[in-house]
C-alpha cells in the first residue's frame, strides 16, 4: 500500500461527503463550515461554489446536477453553480439542527441524517427522500423517518450486497446496521455493527490511549465498511462480520469520510477538517484540512447517482 498524498492545495475548515463523478471524473466534496462546494478535477484545478447555509451533504444526480443538503433541507442544482431549487424543507429547530451526512442509495434515493449540535439529547435523524418516478406519488418527494435516537448522523453506507444499511451516531463511537430492503426501503433487525471504544475521562489531544469516533465511511467491492476516526489519526476497515480488520493513519488527526475514485476506483480519498484544532496539534499535522489520497489493492463501490 502507497503513501497519503495531500491532494489540494488550500486546506479546508472541515472536509466531509466526497465523492468521485465517474462521468465528469472529477472528485467532489463540501467545507461546512465555510459554506462551499468544491470539486477538483484531473489536472488537480480545484473549485469552490458559496452556498446559503452549510451543506451538510451531496450526491450527484442521474440526470445532471446535484442534490445537496443544508441546513433547513434539501435542494437540487442542475448544474455547477446553477440555481438551487427547493426538493423539501423540514421543520426541525434550525438554530439547533443541520442537515450532515448522507448520499444515494443502490436504489436512487437520497439520503440525509441530521445532527444536533448542543449534543446534550439524542435529537438527531436520519431520513430518505425519494423522487424517483415510479414512487407513486406524482412527482412529489415522499420524505422517510428512517432511524432516531442520535445525536451526530454520520457513517452512512451500503453493503456491495445492497442489503444492509451501516448507520453510526459520532459521540456514541458505535456503528449501527439493518437489513435492508432495496425495494420497499425497509428496515429491520437493528444491531450494533462496531461499537469503539469511548472517549477517556480527561483525555486531551494528543495524548495516547484514544482511537478516535466514528465518522464518516465508505464500502469496498469485497464489503469491507472504512470508517474515518474523527481524532483518532486513522481510518478502520471493518469486515462484513463488524471486526477491525486493519487500520491505516493519516497524516491529520480528524480524518472526516473517505470514498474511492479514479478510473478504477482504486484511489481511496478522505477529508480532514482542521476547525477548532489545538494550534500544537496543526504544527505536528500541518496537512489537516487538506483533502489526501492512496492508491489500494481493493476497488470500492461507485457512487450511487439520485434518480428524479
Amino acid at each position: 500500500m502507497n503513501e497519503w498524498r495531500a491532494v489540494t492545495r488550500i486546506p479546508d475548515v472541515l472536509g466531509e461527503s466526497p465523492f468521485w463523478h465517474p462521468i465528469e471524473r472529477a472528485l467532489y466534496w463540501i467545507d461546512i463550515p465555510a459554506r462551499q462546494l468544491r470539486r477538483m478535477d484531473p489536472g488537480g484545478i480545484a473549485e469552490s461554489w458559496e452556498m446559503p447555509s452549510e451543506p451538510g451533504c451531496i450526491a450527484p444526480v442521474e440526470t445532471g446536477g446535484l442534490m445537496i443538503a443544508l441546513r433547513d433541507g434539501v435542494y437540487f442544482a442542475a448544474g455547477w453553480g446553477g440555481t438551487l431549487e427547493t426538493v423539501v424543507r423540514f421543520n426541525y429547530d434550525t438554530s439547533t439542527t443541520r442537515f450532515n451526512d448522507g448520499k444515494a442509495d443502490p436504489e436512487g434515493r437520497f439520503w440525509a441524517g441530521t445532527i444536533y449540535e448542543p449534543k446534550d439529547a439524542r435529537k438527531a435523524e436520519l431520513y430518505s427522500v425519494d423522487l424517483r418516478p415510479e414512487n407513486g406519488n406524482e412527482g412529489r418527494p415522499v420524505v422517510q423517518l428512517k432511524a432516531q435516537n442520535a445525536t451526530t448522523a454520520n457513517g452512512l453506507a451500503w453493503s456491495a450486497d445492497a442489503r444492509t444499511v451501516y448507520w453510526a451516531d459520532t459521540p456514541s463511537h458505535a456503528v449501527y446496521a439493518w437489513d435492508w430492503d432495496p425495494a420497499t426501503n425497509a428496515m429491520r433487525h437493528h444491531r450494533v455493527f462496531h461499537q469503539f471504544a469511548p472517549k477517556p475521562s480527561g483525555w486531551k489531544p494528543g495524548q495516547p490511549g484514544y482511537g478516535g469516533r466514528p465518522d464518516g465511511a465508505a464500502v469496498d467491492s469485497q464489503g469491507n465498511y472504512w470508517c474515518s476516526l474523527f481524532e483518532g489519526q486513522r481510518l478502520a476497515r471493518l469486515s462484513p462480520q463488524g471486526d477491525v480488520v486493519a487500520e491505516i493513519e493519516l497524516p491529520a488527526r480528524c480524518p472526516t469520510m473517505p470514498c474511492f475514485g479514479g478510473k478504477d476506483l482504486r484511489t481511496l480519498y478522505v477529508t480532514t477538517a482542521r476547525e477548532k484544532r489545538p494550534a500544537d496539534e496543526l504544527e505536528t499535522f500541518p496537512l489537516s484540512g487538506h483533502v489526501f489520497a492512496m492508491d489500494v489493492d481493493v476497488p470500492g463501490l461507485p457512487v450511487n447517482f439520485v434518480r428524479t
